[in-house]
């Protein structure tokens, strides 16, 4: 599949002032994190005012870590979600029974087959790759194996996992994926954005759209 434009997720928003710049640097999507472990993390009510304050086209994507489904319920009925992102454990079925659209996240640490993992998710709307597994699930900066990916995937990929705006651009090159996501990456600290890396990432992405 020949992409036409890189598409870039800025992931762990918190503040009312980071959703905001996210989209004024052009970002495509903005994720809120609802997993209480993580730095991260934010309120559904803190989510919907964030949310309601996107401007169009800019995706509302809520991200989730093996909670109940009556959690994820509860959730919808609070903050309006475009997208869902089950980063956990979560089988298909669980995935499936939400009735929206999802990512599956697909832990990149050694030992995992991606296109197998994959397969296991047959109505998932695409997958992040992620360096997590082994008991992590995320948000660590680091990088994993591009080389891991297989080129071949009919599947929209989402590549995250220690991006920057020092690396996005050699990521885009080698990988090719649908999206690029973002959190650590961007900081000032966790889940504190800062503005100019913001917009240092999205300039990269697309000086490589332009100059592939």
């Amino acid at each position: 599949m020949t992409i036409p434009r890189t598409r870039v997720k800025i992931c762990g928003i918190t503040r009312m002032e980071d959703a905001l710049a996210a989209a004024m640097a052009g970002a495509d999507a903005v994720g809120f994190v609802f997993y209480a472990r993580s730095p991260r993390a934010v309120t559904p009510e803190a989510a919907r005012e964030m949310a309601l304050a996107m401007p169009p086209f800019v995706s509302r994507v809520g991200l989730f870590v093996d909670a109940a489904p009556d959690t994820v319920a509860a959730i919808l009925d609070t903050v309006p979600l475009d997208l869902l992102q089950f980063h956990g454990d979560e089988c298909p079925a669980d995935c499936d029974a939400i009735g929206r659209p999802y990512l599956k996240a697909v832990p990149m640490a050694p030992g995992t087959d991606p296109v197998a993992y994959m397969d296991t998710y047959p109505h998932a709307a695409g997958f992040l790759l992620d360096s997590h597994g082994n008991g992590r699930t995320g948000g660590t900066g680091e990088t994993f194996d591009w080389d891991r990916i297989p080129r071949d995937l009919r599947h929209c990929l989402v590549l995250a996992g220690g991006l920057n705006p020092e690396n996005v651009a050699e990521a885009v090159r080698s990988v090719r994926p649908w999206a690029v996501d973002v959190s650590t990456g961007v900081e000032a600290r966790p889940g504190i954005k800062d503005s100019a890396r913001m917009q240092a990432f999205v300039d990269e992405v697309k000086r490589v759209d332009c100059n592939p």
